[in-house]
């Protein structure tokens, strides 16, 4: 195989010689020999660089009909296996290659790093540019980009040349040096060879990084002036922006002087409707208007729905509490079920007053006051991935994932209450409700849960209390996933996967729950299902942290078809709205919208039943928005006060304190029982993070093991007996199976069933050990 190799190496050079110019332009030509097969070895190939893809061609001719095949730079590996041979390997893709001489190989190499680094530039340039804002001057933008990207390219080519010849450089001084050391002069002569194709490799390098020096300045010197003049007009537009912003603010300020020193008239005048804040509305001429301040309206952000809320009149009715701590007042009694609104509160606080049989506890050891040096921290981080980054319990709260999980529970009676709910709008406006009450608890809650061990499970038997019991396990490691199931002896199940993707975005990270929650009522067949919002944790880098809800919310009856659309508005400076607002309409299967949804995630919400609907004025957009006269608002859910001493045990809710309290008879794998969260708990964060790093280690090894039985089974499948072989179906998790969902079509785990059945039996021999 070397005699044909070195019988086409002067073919291969001289046309390399002619047809090749040199690094660092655009593109390179030239013949390489390509490894085949083992029948025919290397054969010789023509082969073309070209804006970051290598194509290779069997003659010259065949470029204007026929490529072999092309491998992109841009992800593809450059290794150098001897003097002459190149290995190029993008995916599942590899070309072995090799060249006539060093030198020749040399040349190529240096064409192929060129050629890689601008591939990966112009890839990262289009990438930066998708969500970049529309220009003021579009033709003087693409050229000054133009301009910009050029530069750049030309300067990258002097970093990445400057690398060869230092590279290249070494090489020749340790061939010097080893031409020193010389004794035998036969080998003097071969050193003395190599020494020479060095400093021509270093000569051809030179000339390359020479010229890309003159294109730069060139370039610099031509764009100079112009890159002045933009610069000085985007001064100016900056300076105006600012004035106009400023201008604005005192605009504003002086318009709320002047509506809050206005006389207004009495809130208790029949004639006079009310809002959803309760505050009264300046009598109006005809129809309701979209121009009073205080009219409650969802255009304050672009994407907000299109539609104006304004309350009827009723005489009958008294003025309502400006607290809204009435769920009673107004409307008629045939709306909503008479017993459901003789609480205080719509949340049925006496079924929290219920005493039960086990006094749970109201409090945990406070959070210690550790300094937390974060450089320390991400100075070790660099260059890892993200989920395998063994990160301080420092940042965690003694729970786990599982228990955030199991918190949807906190207000389990508005599903009770919706259970006997006999009209379905009705139900959904509970379910809604209960929808937005599991965010309630993330509000001061900015740090993060325990990543569950693979296998682990929690169980929250609340059916003596509240007649419901919760199991969850963590189904999947990689993604991370948790199935949940809860049955309630009140007259609903509810059960959901949730795998958690999040992206860091530098200044925030958003937290994406992926996976559908399912809800049926046993009496009534219905069966709603809804996805999560997105939750947003700001000031990573500097600041105090807080976190936002933004998204909607589609929660669908697939019974009756009926809908409700949820809107988390996130948080913006310049909106007037109240901060984390909650806006939704309540629709039949046709459309028609019966039910307006309005409050926070964070604290309250109410529901107000449409009487009338019409077409009002056009907003600033100039769409048409529909005008909805509805009842007086009704208190749907409010948030229970946190227990005393709150921020000093990690802001939990009454319902969190009591999470991580220790039981008798639970499962092996149980949350309650991981010692690094327990140790957390006790203010030991020393020995937790010792402990952690433990868990994880031991949880590697399990996953390296099933790995390795993963692959002999494999090997096995391959002998020549195949009765000798063996099936391996990977990790199956111990309470849950995968099921195809049929509405959502959807594969998910769903519970088997056996949890609680064990549990009486107190026989947990199934479980592994992952503590």
């Amino acid at each position: 195989m070397s005699d044909p190799g070195k019988s086409s190496a002067s073919a291969s050079s001289a046309a390399t010689t002619t047809a090749t110019p040199a690094p660092g332009s655009d593109t390179y030509k030239g013949w390489l020999f390509k490894w085949t097969n083992y029948l025919k070895g290397y054969q010789r190939r023509w082969f073309v660089l070209s804006n970051g893809l290598l194509s290779y061609y069997r003659t010259q001719a065949e470029m204007a009909h026929t490529c072999r095949g092309t491998i992109n730079l841009a992800t593809a590996h450059i290794d150098t296996e001897d003097a002459c041979n190149i290995v190029l390997s993008s995916g599942g893709r590899t070309y072995h290659l090799k060249a006539s001489t060093e030198v020749e190989r040399q040349k190529w190499v240096t064409a192929l790093e060129l050629a890689k680094a601008k591939a990966i530039r112009m890839m990262n340039d289009q990438s930066d540019d998708s969500g970049e804002e529309e220009p003021t001057s579009r033709s003087d933008r693409s050229e000054l980009q133009g301009a910009l990207k050029t530069l750049a390219s030309k300067l990258d080519d002097l970093c990445t040349c400057n690398e060869l010849i230092a590279k290249h450089g070494a090489a020749l001084q340790r061939s010097l040096s080893e031409l020193e050391a010389l004794r035998v002069p036969l080998e003097g002569s071969e050193k003395i060879k190599a020494v020479n194709e060095r400093a021509t490799l270093f000569r051809i390098t030179s000339n390359a990084m020479i010229n890309a020096c003159r294109d730069f300045l060139e370039l610099a010197e031509s764009h100079s002036r112009r890159w002045q003049r933009v610069l000085q007009h985007e001064r100016e537009q900056r300076t105006h922006l600012e004035e106009t912003i400023e201008q604005l603010a005192k605009q504003h300020n002086s318009l709320e002087r002047a509506w809050r020193e206005a006389p207004t008239h009495s809130t208790n005048t029949p004639d006079t409707p009310t809002t959803h804040t309760g505050v009264s509305e300046r009598p109006r001429k005809e129809e309701a208007s979209d121009e009073d301040e205080d009219t409650e309206y969802f255009d304050a952000m672009e994407d907000s729905p299109a539609f104006i809320t304004v309350t009827a009149a009723d005489p009958s009715q008294h003025r309502r509490s400006q607290s809204n701590q009435s769920g009673a007042s107004g409307g008629q009694p045939s709306d909503w079920n008479l017993e459901d609104h003789s609480s205080p509160s719509y949340n049925d606080l006496s079924g929290r007053e219920v005493q039960p049989r086990r006094k749970r506890r109201t409090r945990i050891p406070d959070k210690p006051n550790y300094s937390l040096n974060l450089w320390s921290i991400m100075k070790n981080c660099i260059g890892k991935e993200l989920s395998k980054i063994p990160m301080p319990v420092n940042f965690n709260e003694p729970l786990s994932m599982l228990q955030r999980l199991t918190e949807d529970l906190e207000y389990s009676e508005l599903l009770d209450k919706a259970a006997r709910c006999e009209n379905s709008l009705e139900q959904m406006c509970l379910v809604a409700a209960f929808s937005v009450s599991s965010y309630s608890t993330t509000v001061h809650r900015t740090a993060k849960p325990f990543n569950p061990l693979l296998g682990e499970t929690y169980e929250l038997d609340r059916l003596e209390e509240f007649g419901y019991r919760s199991l969850c396990e963590q189904v999947s490691h990689h993604p991370p996933a948790a199935a949940h199931h809860v049955m309630s002896q009140r007259g609903w199940t509810l059960w959901q996967e949730i795998t958690i993707a999040s992206k860091f975005r530098g200044k925030y990270l958003s937290i994406m729950p992926l996976g559908a929650i399912h809800l049926q009522f046993h009496a009534s067949g219905n069966h709603y299902v809804w996805r999560k919002v997105t939750s947003t944790v700001h000031n990573i880098i500097v600041g105090k942290l807080w976190i936002d809800q933004s998204g909607d919310i589609d929660i669908v009856n697939h019974r009756t078809k009926e809908t409700c659309q949820l809107k988390f508005s996130p948080y913006s400076y310049f909106s007037r709205e109240v901060p984390r607002k909650v806006t939704g309409v309540v629709a039949d299967s046709e459309g028609q919208a019966h039910y307006i949804l309005s409050g926070t995630w964070d604290e309250r919400m109410e529901s107000a039943k449409i009487v009338q609907s019409s077409r009002g004025s056009s907003g600033a957009e100039g769409k048409q928005k529909t005008v909805y006269q509805t009842l007086s608002p009704r208190l749907l859910w409010k948030k229970y006060p946190l227990p005393e001493n709150a921020e000093n045990m990690y802001y939990f809710s009454s319902l969190a304190l009591t999470l991580n309290e220790e039981e008798v008879s639970v499962s092996l794998t149980d949350s309650r029982l991981r010692p690094d969260q327990r140790l957390m708990e006790e203010g030991r964060w020393d020995e937790a993070n010792t402990e952690k790093q433990r868990l994880e280690e031991k949880q590697r090894a399990v996953r390296r093991r099933r790995e390795a039985d993963a692959s002999n089974a494999v090997d096995e499948e391959f002998e020549v007996d195949s009765e000798s072989g063996r099936e391996y179906e990977g990790y199956q998790p111990l309470w849950f199976h995968q099921r195809m969902d049929p509405l959502t079509g959807e594969t998910s785990f769903v519970y088997k069933g056996g949890y609680w059945e064990a549990k009486e039996r107190r026989d947990w021999s199934m479980c592994p050990d992952i503590f």
